[in-house]
């Protein structure tokens, strides 16, 4: 089941081959953490691809003085810090497990022996900066133009499993906001529909 979701991510969006693709999912290996464990901290260099099977894994900024979530990884997906993996750069990211987490793992060095066997690791690692790229220019701006009410309307249309399943505190961080001002903005969402 683990490797089906990693092989479907693949065949969808990567050009792999067949046997590429098999011995490639097949050279990761399953982790699995506890419910407020740490996966990144801040200040670290990141030294594997992590893609996540199953569980809710929040991402966010810290300073002694406060935390702001950045984005909330539900599905399974990549949740490796790319720019931290190409550069050997200190990530400034924080990743910590609002559920139970299965992920697999590759280690950057695994990963680069196999890459450079099947000559994929260029693509694969400038395809995911397309992504990321597209993706974040497209939140900032959301976050500058949009008020918090805008943004938790759209949360609700493009991404319902996050009111689902993660705490309300976490989502009011994310826009910016007070709990407060969250439960407010739902309050006044829920009289208009």
């Amino acid at each position: 089941m683990n490797q089906d979701k990693l092989s479907l991510f693949f065949s969808n969006e990567f050009p792999f081959n067949k046997e590429g693709l098999e011995e490639f999912v097949a050279t990761f290996n399953r982790k699995t953490y506890t419910k407020g464990e740490i996966i990144l901290r801040s200040e670290s260099v990141e030294n594997e691809l992590r893609f996540l099977d199953q569980g809710i894994v929040r991402e966010y900024f810290a300073t002694n003085e406060k935390e702001k979530n950045i984005n909330f990884y539900t599905n399974s997906c990549f949740i490796t810090d790319f720019t931290s993996f190409t550069n050997s750069t200190k990530t400034k990211k924080n990743q910590e497990c609002i559920t139970d987490v299965t992920l697999r793992v590759l280690s950057k060095e695994q990963f680069f022996i196999f890459t450079n066997q099947y000559n994929c690791g260029k693509l694969f690692i400038e395809t995911i900066f397309q992504k990321i790229v597209v993706t974040k220019e497209t939140e900032e701006f959301d976050h500058f133009v949009n008020t918090a009410e805008e943004l938790y309307l759209d949360i609700m249309k493009s991404k319902p499993d996050w009111l689902l399943n993660i705490p309300q505190y976490h989502i009011a961080s994310y826009l910016g906001i007070t709990p407060e001002t969250l439960s407010r903005i739902r309050k006044k969402i829920k009289l208009f529909k």
